[in-house]
């Protein structure tokens, strides 16, 4: 049984190929909404839609780059195409490659730095520069952000990663105050170590799992399940009066 205000509506998942985005995209599916599933990699993104439709679910996909100003405007247009509209967008798309290369301020090579912010700052201002008007056009609409514990909790590396993280706090307060009278609620999650399907296959995957429960008060790693199900609650009509806020999802390891 879906959340109430679920069925139907258009979301799109601007980076649903995998992990995070990929759990949420199935789960907003199996409640109901319409899903546009953009990834980079277009057969990751493809393979997510399938999944949806399987379970009786609805869902197209599309392949994008959060970079290009031009391919993000592209998959709302193919939101329009396909579904006439978009109400909802869960940003969480990210260039993890840059984030492995990401050391220190000193160190830091800045084409990393500036790639970092390309993609996990600025791509997030390029969705909803193009989404915000068409959800305003159905008379308001959703937006969930992907932050980080990166962003409140001080890290020896991934300066450029941590950055963008907490920028995205500040864009999300942003939208919320600019459009929040408009019927548009702009919120964030922020994950903490998350098992996705990549880190569990990683060789050192123990080790990285020993280290994670000692930064938290939980007797496990969080789930990719455990975001998607902030991200639904979010979206619903249950969290009709939650706006600006940036919620930790991360097993009690940022208390605040």
């Amino acid at each position: 049984m879906g959340l109430p205000g679920l069925s139907g509506k258009v979301v799109v998942v601007a980076g649903g190929g995998s992990g995070i985005g990929a759990a949420t995209a199935l789960r907003l599916g199996a409640q109901g909404w319409r899903v546009l599933v953009g990834d980079l990699g277009e057969s990751a993104a493809a393979g997510t839609a399938k999944l949806i439709a399987e379970a009786g679910g609805t869902a197209a996909a599309v392949g994008f780059d959060l970079g290009e100003p031009d391919s993000v405007r592209g998959l709302f247009d193919a939101a329009v195409a396909e579904f006439g509209g978009v109400d909802a967008l869960f940003n969480v798309g990210a260039d993890m490659g840059a984030v492995r290369n990401d050391s220190n301020v000193v160190d830091i090579d800045l084409e990393i730095w500036d790639r970092t912010m390309t993609v996990n700052l600025r791509g997030y201002v390029l969705t909803m520069k193009y989404g915000i008007p068409l959800m305003l056009a159905r008379g308001g609409g959703v937006i969930v952000n992907t932050s980080s514990a990166a962003a409140f909790q001080g890290e020896p590396a991934r300066p450029a990663y941590a950055t963008a993280k907490a920028g995205i706090g500040a864009l999300t307060r942003h939208v919320a105050s600019r459009w929040g009278r408009e019927g548009i609620r702009c919120n964030a999650v922020a994950p903490g170590f998350t098992a996705t399907e990549n880190i569990r296959s990683a060789p050192h995957w123990p080790e990285l799992q020993a280290g994670a429960l000692k930064r938290m008060h939980s007797p496990r790693v969080g789930e990719t399940g455990d975001i998607a199900a902030t991200v639904a609650f979010l979206m619903s009509e249950d969290a009709a009066w939650v706006n600006g806020q940036v919620l930790n999802v991360d097993g009690g390891t940022i208390m605040r």
